[in-house]
C-alpha cells in the first residue's frame, strides 16, 4: 500500500520534529509546519492527503486553521492533536470536518493507525468523487 503525504502542524518544535522524523523512518513523505499560517502557506504550494494539526497553538490556533483549511482544500483529512484533553475542542473539530482527534503525548502507533485510515477514508472519497 502507498502511504500518505503528511503535514504535522505544531508549534511545539521538539514534539513537531520528532514526530516527522518518525514518520518519515516509517516511509511518510512528511513536512512541517509551526503554526497555522504556515500551514496554509505550505498548503497553497503543494497537495497533502493528512494533516495533523495541533489544537493549541498562538495566533491562528487549530480550529481556525481547521476551518480554513477545509474552506480552501475540503478533500483533505485532518487529525487534531490535543495536550489538553480538551474533549470538546476535539468534538468540535470533529463537527467541522476533523476526521479523528488524538490527546498529547500520542503514541506513534496510534498516530500511525489514525493517518492510514484518514488516508484509506480519502482515497475512497476520492475514487467515489
Amino acid at each position: 500500500m502507498d502511504k500518505a503525504k503528511v503535514l504535522v502542524v505544531d508549534d511545539e518544535r521538539d514534539l513537531n520534529e520528532t514526530l516527522v522524523k518518525r514518520l518519515k523512518r516509517r516511509g511518510y513523505e512528511t513536512q512541517s509546519a509551526f503554526d497555522g499560517l504556515e500551514a496554509l502557506a505550505v498548503l497553497a504550494g503543494e497537495p497533502f492527503d493528512v494533516i495533523v494539526l495541533d489544537v493549541k497553538m498562538p495566533g491562528m490556533d487549530g480550529i481556525e486553521t481547521l476551518r480554513e483549511i477545509k474552506k480552501r482544500h475540503p478533500r483533505i483529512e485532518v487529525l487534531l492533536l490535543t495536550g489538553h484533553a480538551s474533549v470538546e475542542s476535539g468534538v468540535q473539530g470533529m463537527s467541522m470536518g476533523a476526521n479523528d482527534y488524538l490527546i498529547k503525548p500520542v503514541e506513534i502507533e496510534d498516530l500511525l493507525k489514525a493517518i492510514n485510515q484518514a488516508y484509506e477514508r480519502k482515497r475512497l472519497a476520492t475514487e467515489n468523487a
